[in-house]
């Protein structure tokens, strides 16, 4: 991907005036046509951004004007910290309160999600932000139920997918039906294109609200046939797109890894999660704490709280993280949740990844923090 990603940058910066004015229109409607596709969505309503949590900035600070003081915007307590940050930003210029869910881990199944979804929606709901897999928890969240129970309380939906592309089996049209009227995912992740790609799917009755981040040449361009949406978000100022030209190159890739493509990689990287999960479990002598059905490509386990041990990095919140890093070169999300001294390790599976993996971080857990394996 990066040597695709790299050949589309020299053809940019060989002549960049011809790039952008001549041939990038074509270039982006070819990417987005091959990622609908994937993702069983309308190119038309689908948007570059560079990442998920700028997609979710991107409808929020869209949707601020719209809400009054006493309206209520609904996310959990597994939402991603960057964008529960967007949704307190947003609620605090616009008087509107953010209702925490409190979503039990560990959990005996997505219903718990749903119903506790539900208990918090009032008719002063305007949004729920709802992640597709948390990021601290490694849960799948049923959105299409959670959906279907917010549009029926007459509230939005915006769903922060950054994990799901390449992951879970995406179908956006269905999803839309069910409620779902923004959903935000990232490329760089699963799919393995080039960081800096990821998409912004919106609902066809809300594509004029939608305004990207940045107001550029496309408020008042010509249309020529096509949306306000296609436009303004097709040109917000000179920057590289090849890393979402890259996407197909990424998607063909990634597909003839297995003879039975995308749904092959999907269902190996679930076995292999859950097959890692379990030698973990048994290394550290705890229960999983999610069925396998709610878990994709990724799994979070306990362990004992942290001793309050500051970390050498500013991005990690457990110095757990560094000595696993600097001592016995494995990196691994030590993820401190709901807040320290709790905290949790969260591994991923993708098709690079061996049963050897999850022995050797298995084991040195065990060195650092103990278990039912320690000799």
């Amino acid at each position: 991907m990066l040597a695709a990603q790299a050949t589309l940058r020299d053809r940019l910066e060989r002549e960049p005036v011809a790039f952008f004015v001549r041939i990038a229109d074509d270039l982006m409607a070819a990417a987005r046509a091959e990622l609908a596709g994937f993702l069983g969505a309308d190119p038309e309503r689908l948007a570059y951004v560079p990442n998920a949590t700028a997609g979710v900035n991107t409808v929020l600070r869209s949707l601020a004007p719209h809400w009054s003081p006493g309206d209520e915007l609904i996310t959990t307590d597994h939402e991603y910290n960057a964008c529960r940050n967007a949704l307190d930003y947003v609620a605090g210029l616009t008087g509107a309160r953010v209702v925490v869910v409190a979503v039990p881990f560990p959990i005996a199944g997505p219903e718990q999600v749903v119903e506790a979804v539900a208990a918090a929606l009032t008719p002063r709901t305007r949004l729920v932000l709802i992640d597709h897999v948390t990021s601290p928890t490694g849960l799948v969240f049923p959105v299409a139920e959670i959906a279907a129970r917010a549009a029926a309380a007459g509230a939005e939906v915006l769903v922060d997918g950054a994990h799901a592309p390449g992951m879970l089996p995406l179908d956006l049209r269905t999803l839309e039906a069910a409620g779902v009227t923004y959903y935000t995912g990232n490329l760089h992740k699963w799919v393995c294109a080039p960081k800096g790609a990821a998409f912004l799917h919106v609902a066809a009755e809300r594509l004029e609200r939608v305004r990207p981040l940045s107001i550029s040449h496309g408020a008042n361009a010509n249309l020529r046939g096509r949306s306000r949406f296609r436009v303004e978000f097709d040109w917000t100022g000179t920057a590289d797109p090849t890393p979402f030209l890259a996407v197909p190159h990424a998607l063909a890739f990634m597909a003839a890894r297995l003879p039975g493509g995308w749904p092959a990689v999907m269902a190996a990287n679930h076995a292999k999660v859950l097959a890692g999960r379990d030698t973990l479990c048994a290394a550290l002598g705890v229960s999983a704490p999610a069925p396998d059905a709610m878990l994709g490509s990724l799994a979070t386990l306990p362990l004992p709280d942290g001793d309050g041990a500051p970390p050498r990095s500013p991005l990690y919140l457990d110095a757990l993280q560094d000595a696993l890093f600097d001592e016995d070169h494995i990196e691994v999300p030590i993820v401190p949740w709901p807040a320290p001294p709790k905290r949790w390790v969260r591994i991923s599976a993708q098709l690079y990844n061996t049963p050897a993996d999850y022995t050797r971080l298995a084991l040195a857990l065990i060195a650092r923090v103990g278990g039912p394996g320690r000799s």
